[in-house]
């Protein structure tokens, strides 16, 4: 069991310097990694900061916190970019690097640009998109010629520090997406209430019925990472050993 912190990209927060001061003092008592979301909140007149600045800026500012996104909606950025971006992470912060990925849950951040708010649609762009992404990750020739993105004969340089890929966390509570984190390195759990109080929605029990489908699923013996996103009473153990 390790211990992060998850914060929003938005409000105060849209502000990597708050990001700074907060992943320092996290570093400093002990929390283990600290993740950001991925929003365009001004769509709907929030503040919000760009995912990759705050978490570069933690990067240089920390030396082992684990640095990722919580998560990404991959559909809504060019995979070829984030591929690089994300291997520039993995290179400043030495490593530490993780790549949260989902369908997003704001479909305004999408329709609000021309760009397609159908969750099917998404879902197909992000399965395709990630593709692309464990390719170039490869550091091999990329030739890929799909419904959505076309990749000819491309080879990404220089490639991340993790091998044998930065690893992919896949965010979401439907079975699509119990599916899809079967297939790459990590689930992000969604167990708070979605109302924003401080509450837990699933149960100890309900997450391992989760995982169980997932390892249902799993076609590796490779490692495996289960992240929950959850609240507890500070003094207070016993949620987080139940989880």
């Amino acid at each position: 069991m390790r211990y992060g912190i998850v914060t929003p990209n938005l409000g105060e927060y849209a502000d990597p310097r708050v990001a700074i001061r907060l992943a320092r003092a996290a570093e400093e008592t002990g929390w283990e990694a600290f993740f950001v979301w991925d929003h365009l909140g001004f769509v709907r007149g929030v503040p919000s900061g760009d995912p990759w600045v705050i978490l570069s800026a933690v990067a240089a500012s920390t030396t082992h916190l684990k640095l990722g996104l919580a998560v990404t909606p991959l559909a809504r950025r060019r995979p070829q970019v984030v591929a690089n971006a994300m291997t520039s992470l993995d290179l400043l912060s030495g490593g530490r690097a993780i790549f949260g990925a989902g369908l997003g849950g704001a479909p305004e951040e999408f329709t609000a640009f021309g760009e397609p708010g159908d969750p099917k649609e998404r879902a197909a762009m992000l399965d395709e998109g990630l593709r692309i992404l464990d390719g170039l990750w490869s550091g091999e020739t990329v030739i890929h010629r799909g419904r959505h993105y076309a990749v000819e004969r491309v080879s990404l340089a220089p490639r991340p520090l993790q091998r044998p890929r930065i690893p992919i966390w896949i965010g979401g509570e439907g079975p699509p997406a119990l599916r899809r984190a079967a297939r790459w390195d990590g689930w992000l759990a969604p167990a708070t209430s979605h109302d924003g109080t401080s509450t837990m929605a699933k149960s100890p029990e309900r997450i391992a019925e989760m995982v169980a489908t997932i390892r249902w699923h799993r076609t590796t013996d490779a490692s495996f990472e289960v992240a929950i996103d959850g609240y507890s009473e500070a003094g207070d153990p016993g949620l987080p050993r139940a989880y």
